[in-house]
């Protein structure tokens, strides 16, 4: 199958925004909780078929419908399974762009790539028992890897640690009470500061928007 460049429905075609980048912000648009579904859609929507899908009101529901197609490029997706991700795709950038440099000599900042490339480019990154893996299949494999199966005790505390290190952010530990009242209370301390030094400023230099 050729990666795609355009969409259609019926007689109108519509171009799609193929760079990876824009891929990537998809995904973490399709995760952002802290908006409702249908401003994520229409998000979506702009960021794969600019102001000519977002202007096409009519035909909303059946442009986000390409847009997840085109980004699961054209597979389906079991929605049944209820397993959790092992990666995000711009938490874990810097873990993708030295695994492309390592395992293809592709340094990813400077290329302009079709998103379905670059899927599969990540999909076929080294991940070998016996043979080299990657810095991310190897932080992949932390993440997904059960400290129970393991009998050694030393092998077994070490695994813990390193999913602590590198655990993706919603899987954090939750700060405690005493964490979140130190955090606000730095936060009102740095803001008195940012304020004070503004109206300082302000007042000094007479500055205007």
């Amino acid at each position: 199958m050729n990666n795609p460049e355009y969409a259609k429905i019926g007689d109108k075609k519509y171009k799609i925004n193929t760079d990876y980048r824009v891929g990537i912000e998809c995904d973490a648009i399709g995760r952002d909780t802290s908006i409702g579904d249908y401003e994520r859609a229409l998000a979506i929507i702009y960021k794969i078929f600019g102001e000519e899908g977002l202007n096409d009101t009519k035909n909303h529901a059946k442009l986000l419908e390409l847009a997840e197609k085109y980004l699961s490029c054209g597979q389906k997706i079991d929605t049944s399974k209820n397993s959790k991700p092992d990666m995000d795709f711009k938490y874990d950038f810097n873990l993708i762009k030295t695994s492309f440099r390592s395992d293809y000599g592709i340094i990813l900042e400077q290329e302009k790539m079709h998103w379905w490339d670059f899927y599969w480019l990540l999909n076929g990154l080294s991940n070998s028992e016996l043979g080299n893996t990657c810095i991310l299949n190897k932080v992949r494999d932390i993440r997904t890897r059960d400290p129970k199966d393991i009998k050694d005790k030393k092998e077994r505390d070490a695994l813990i640690e390193a999913k602590k290190i590198w655990a993706l952010p919603h899987e954090k530990p939750k700060p405690t009470k005493e964490q979140l009242e130190s955090i606000e209370n730095l936060k009102r301390i740095i803001g008195r500061k940012w304020l004070y030094g503004c109206r300082r400023i302000s007042n000094k230099d007479n500055l205007r928007n």
